[in-house]
């Protein structure tokens, strides 16, 4: 079953709930998806599967940003939405890699590809990029990748 099938159909069961936070957090799901899906070319019926992930990913990234504002600013009851907003739309993301996990990906990365030095970065991040969409945070794996090469 596709991701926006199933945020519409969670939709409707948080509406009939009456939930209204999870509610929202849905709706912002659907509405990004829904940008990326008229965004672009409207041809395309079918949002990728990789696109969806790193949609929510970025969601995701956004709210944690808001929620770090609020907190420093003393501001909880904005901070405890953000972070319901987080742990409704991490539930539509795979589970997340441990950074043991994701430094052995990265070490695999390099020893399949040959880089020997941080002028191979870009090329390791973008393979890692692909393999680690929705599993792993880009700032952990770039940490790693910038770890290995620099050895």
């Amino acid at each position: 079953m596709s991701l926006e099938i199933t945020i519409n159909n969670d939709i409707k069961a948080a509406m009939l709930a009456k939930d209204k936070g999870k509610l929202e957090a849905l709706r912002a799901i659907k509405a990004a998806l829904l940008l990326i899906k008229t965004g672009k070319d409207t041809a395309t019926a079918e949002v990728p599967e990789e696109v969806e992930l790193q949609t929510l990913q970025k969601l995701v990234k956004q709210r944690k940003e808001a929620a770090e504002m609020y907190k420093s600013s003393n501001r909880m009851d904005l901070y405890d939405v953000e972070m319901f907003q987080v742990s409704i739309i991490e539930k539509y993301l795979p589970v997340q890699l441990s950074e043991a996990e994701v430094k052995a990906i990265v070490q695999q990365l390099i020893t399949e590809n040959g880089a020997t030095g941080i002028k191979d970065m870009g090329k390791i991040m973008g393979l890692a990029s692909k393999q680690l969409t929705g599993k792993a945070d880009n700032k952990i794996v770039a940490a790693f990748v910038k770890e290995l090469l620099a050895i």
